[in-house]
């Protein structure tokens, strides 16, 4: 049950790393071409962020390695919290002055 339980919330951490880095656009086409593009730009970013703090955890757990699935979560929260301020930014920021 654990395992199932393990590979669900992984699957759903995929999901909404995907839902929160997902971009409206005018059709269906402008949507996944946005979206996209939002996680080629940022990726890597969140990629290296990811990387600095799994290797200050393995420092501080005197070398021992962390699991994919852990690596892959870390991965999808710090997607999770970059995609919702990009979103706030994005979403809020428009038009402001522009009047």
């Amino acid at each position: 049950m654990r395992n199932l339980q393990g590979k669900v919330s992984l699957y759903l951490s995929a999901a909404l790393y995907l839902l929160f880095n997902l971009r409206l656009g005018a059709d269906v086409l402008a949507t996944c071409t946005a979206t996209l593009w939002q996680l080629v730009q940022y990726a890597p970013y969140i990629a290296g962020i990811a990387y600095v703090i799994i290797a200050l955890l393995q420092y501080m757990a005197e070398g021992e390695k962390i699991p994919w699935d852990r690596r892959l979560r870390l991965f999808f929260a710090i997607g999770i919290l970059a995609g919702l301020f990009l979103g706030i930014y994005e979403y809020a920021g428009t038009g402001v002055g522009n009047q």
